[in-house]
């Protein structure tokens, strides 16, 4: 059973939300505001957050760059603010989805449901090749027992290679899954500049990598080390 905490301002919307998904048979908490979502936060593992960014006590932004610092838990903004800078800003903080208000419930479900099963496939969270550690759940991530920095989207890219390893991926795939309803914002060398910011991070010899092969006119492909 997945748990997902609900930060929404607005009650009736916060509990009909709840009862959409209560029939997934999912666990729901939930947070009228920040402080209150905090509280939960820190005393509740989750799997989903769903959070609004004009909220009675502070901004949903500001929450979600908290949330960041320890967790990778998907999260999806929903909200009023529909002007194109706020998404973006959405994005960049780490958001999995951005959603306006008015919106449909079944609409907001299946992204919902989506993004869990995209998340919650069936490998591993810890993972072992060669000299590293990648513990996507804790965010930790270790080379010759030394702590790697990885942003949100080269951990996303990362997974996504492994997940799929020996299996090519194109260009297109890896720029949907990594920046999914962003990417008309995103510039198409994007992909080329986090491939090789991940190569730098992981490969002995970036400019030869073992890991993460290009496919040339394909694609990319994770096809080195044993796990």
């Amino acid at each position: 059973m997945h748990s997902i905490l609900i930060v929404e301002d607005d009650i009736s919307l916060n509990r009909g939300i709840a009862l959409m998904l209560e029939k997934e048979t999912i666990q729901i908490r939930q947070a009228y505001d920040l402080k209150t979502a905090g509280e939960l936060f820190r005393n509740y593992k989750f799997d989903f957050i769903i959070l609004d960014i004009n909220l009675p006590d502070g901004n949903g932004f500001d929450f979600c760059k908290t949330i960041r610092i320890s967790s990778n838990v998907p999260i999806i903004f929903l909200t009023v603010n529909d002007m194109e800078t706020d998404i973006v800003t959405g994005f960049e903080l780490g958001c999995d989805d951005y959603i306006t208000k008015p919106f449909s419930l079944m609409v907001l479900r299946a992204r919902i449901m989506a993004i869990l099963r995209r998340t919650f496939s069936d490998i591993e969270t810890r993972m072992i090749f060669d000299n590293m550690i990648f513990d996507f759940d804790k965010m930790e991530f270790l080379k010759n027992g030394q702590a790697i920095q990885l942003s949100k989207t080269e951990q996303k890219l990362l997974k996504k290679l492994i997940i799929n390893k020996g299996n090519i991926l194109s260009r297109e795939q890896l720029m949907e899954s990594l920046y999914t309803n962003e990417s008309e914002f995103v510039d198409e060398n994007a992909l080329t500049v986090t491939i090789k910011r991940l190569r730098g991070k992981i490969e002995d010899n970036p400019s030869l990598p073992i890991y993460i092969k290009t496919v040339y006119g394909l694609g990319y492909i994770w096809i080195g080390g044993t796990a």
